[in-house]
């Protein structure tokens, strides 16, 4: 009985994408109980979720850009973590991301064609040297990368509200940015959808106007092609070897010729680069331009559950990130429909995020096990 339960165990952590579902369940689970606790009927209220995700055109469409800059700040975490870094500044990273996509696209004039690469290489340029600021203090100064990043979202969070109140910048009589020129913008039929001709060709496709009314853009296109470069660049890349070696064992790197601090700056640049890659897809596809915030948004944070959920890969984030973006959506709808409290989807995400974090208790429950046999056969 004793082996077969040690058999299950080890099947069981070392399966992540069954863990991963049954931890999903397991978290549904819990915020069904809580619902329960609060006198809501916690089927109702599920099936609320769903409808509000699957329900109309617009809804899916609407699941899909929250999904987007997620996936992206996922995959700074993920790339971060996989060269033993750990990245809390996506949230500041892509703050200043959304800071060189809004500069570019409004300050620019330039033919669509050209004005589009410019604003996502501003963006990845300005937030690649936000992030690798963070691996040049670790690798010269020996400063934890959490402590320099937590600080750094700050400075980036006041920073755009000062830039939003620059003359020149700033839209007249309000709290936003001049929006990015149209040769900027990702999102589909921006402009032509409000037109005349517009409105009478959606008037007669029903299902397409009800998608159209979103800011439906190429940015989840961006985010699936930036995740196939990411796994590429982590698993067959000499750039990938020396950056997973140092994340594996910084010693052994630096004793097989590897440069380690110049790889920790290079792994946080990228990893700063992809999050504010986030940001330009949001000024380029939903909001086109940069506003006052009173607090941060979260995408940088919420990136971190997305990269726990995917597992730390590339693939992982897409589907994690969808998730997470369907819950974030979804569960919106509960509070207008039956009275259910919003909040209640974050206890579903974090209890999902807690029994992710299971398997390094089954694997300490493994090696009890095995310790115990070392000592019977003794």
């Amino acid at each position: 009985m004793k082996n077969l339960l040690k058999k299950f165990l080890k099947q069981f952590s070392n399966n992540v994408l069954l863990f991963t579902l049954i931890s999903i369940l397991l978290g549904l689970f819990i915020g069904a109980i809580v619902l329960l606790a609060a006198g809501f009927n916690p089927i109702l209220a599920y099936s609320t979720i769903i409808t509000g995700i699957f329900g109309k055109w617009k809804y899916i469409s609407y699941t899909i850009i929250r999904a987007t800059p997620l996936i992206l700040t996922g995959l700074s975490i993920t790339f971060a973590f996989r060269t033993g870094l750990f990245n809390i500044g996506a949230e500041g990273q892509y703050i200043v991301g959304s800071i060189g996509a809004a500069a570019a696209g409004y300050f620019f004039h330039l033919p669509m064609f050209i004005h589009i690469p410019i604003i996502i290489l501003s963006a990845l340029i300005a937030a690649g040297l936000w992030g690798g600021l963070a691996g040049f203090l670790k690798a010269k100064f020996g400063v934890h990368e959490v402590i320099s990043t937590i600080m750094l979202n700050w400075i980036a969070l006041y920073l755009q509200n000062l830039l939003v109140y620059t003359e020149g910048f700033q839209k007249p009589g309000g709290e936003t940015s001049y929006d990015i020129q149209p040769t900027g913008i990702i999102t589909l039929l921006n402009e032509w959808k409000l037109s005349e001709a517009g409105r009478a060709w959606f008037a007669d496709h029903p299902i397409l106007f009800d998608l159209f009314k979103t800011p439906v853009n190429f940015g989840f296109i961006i985010a699936i092609i930036v995740a196939l470069v990411v796994w590429f660049t982590l698993r067959h890349t000499t750039l990938g070897y020396k950056l997973r070696a140092v994340g594996f064992n910084k010693n052994a790197a630096e004793y097989g010729g590897i440069n380690v601090n110049k790889n920790m700056i290079i792994s946080m640049s990228i990893a700063g680069g992809l999050a504010g890659l986030a940001g330009a897809v949001q000024v380029m596809g939903v909001s086109h331009n940069i506003s006052l915030l009173a607090a941060m948004e979260g995408y940088g944070f919420d990136g971190i559950a997305v990269s726990l959920i995917g597992n730390n890969t590339a693939g992982g984030c897409v589907f994690a990130g969808l998730l997470f973006g369907a819950l974030k959506y979804g569960g919106q709808k509960i509070q207008p429909a039956i009275g259910a409290p919003s909040e209640i989807v974050n206890i579903v995400i974090g209890t999902i995020v807690f029994f992710i974090a299971i398997p390094k208790l089954i694997s300490l429950l493994i090696k009890i096990f095995r310790k115990k046999d070392n000592r019977n056969v003794r």
